[in-house]
């Protein structure tokens, strides 16, 4: 069964907001254990980075969801 489209936008909401949350307090997760293994820099700089692509991913889900939201507006 579909879901309705109110809930289906929650969903797409929640999701994206959950990929900042999770990416945050991963990448605050890689600092903190990059500090305590004394870790290089290079690896600490591939942990920014890879912090870095999880947040554009949040931010381009939040854009899609915002897209689909103002297609589906503009429809009815």
């Amino acid at each position: 069964m579909a879901r309705p489209p109110k809930k289906r936008r929650w969903a797409q909401d929640r999701r994206s907001s959950l990929v900042i949350a999770g990416t945050g307090v991963l990448w605050l997760l890689a600092l903190w254990l990059g500090e305590a293994l004394d870790l290089s820099q290079r690896i600490r700089g591939l942990f920014d980075l890879m912090a870095l692509g999880g947040f554009a991913l949040g931010l381009w889900m939040t854009y899609d969801a915002w897209r689909a939201r103002k297609r589906r507006d503009e429809e009815g």
